[in-house]
């Protein structure tokens, strides 16, 4: 986890009053989740106020280090998921937690809209309060949805960050070549959002709840 340092002031005679009135060191905190493509994920909580990264990753599988390709052959128990580094001070665990579970199909234990296998699996991993907020968030969602969710909330476990050719992939300036031609890497992106019915489920589901849908 990372820190911010404020670092004290220097003098001879400092006051006790004047040592308190110094702001306080404000501590970065950061979150997991998996959300079936990450790269979506990303892109939708590189929105949100008081997230300063997002990081694309795997987590809560048996292999050190994995690949991609390793990942998504399946085998591993890795989940496609995301490092989410935010701000306590402006967003707080649990408004970031009903922002993920909105932002998903927490109803679909095989995947995430055209993205199927364990990889693509939804999660939350967690320890201590930020568990009991991913709890919290999942009670609230099953109510809010009037159906069981199958999002499990996981112990934390450890993170490996994605390939680079993964991170940001959405606002990418490199052309790739795909089914559509070679086009420029945000548009590709663009175009598998679309045609995976990613926003389409979500509208769906929740309606104008879904924070990140137009």
């Amino acid at each position: 986890m990372r820190t911010r340092i404020i670092r004290g002031l220097t003098g001879l005679c400092l006051s006790a009053l004047a040592i308190s009135a110094q702001p306080k060191a404000v501590e970065a905190a950061e979150l997991y989740v998996a959300g079936g493509c990450f790269w979506c994920v990303e892109a939708d909580f590189e929105k949100v106020k008081g997230v300063s990264e997002v990081v694309s990753g795997y987590m809560g599988g048996s292999l050190a280090n994995p690949t991609y390709k390793q990942v998504t052959r399946g085998g591993t128990g890795h989940y496609e998921a995301v490092r989410i580094d935010y701000d306590p001070a402006q967003v707080s665990a649990r408004q970031l937690y009903d922002l993920f579970f909105r932002s998903v199909d927490p109803l679909d234990a095989g995947g995430q809209f055209c993205d199927r296998g364990d990889s693509y699996r939804t999660a939350i991993f967690a320890d201590g309060a930020d568990r009991q907020a991913a709890q919290a968030a999942k009670a609230a969602a099953s109510k809010a949805l009037g159906r069981q969710v199958v999002t499990p909330v996981l112990d934390r476990a450890p993170f490996y960050e994605a390939e680079d050719y993964h991170q940001d992939y959405y606002k990418g300036t490199n052309t790739v070549v795909t089914r559509f031609g070679i086009i420029k890497q945000s548009d590709a992106y663009k175009r598998y959002r679309t045609g995976c019915g990613r926003d389409q489920r979500i509208r769906a589901l929740w309606g104008s709840g879904a924070p990140f849908i137009n």
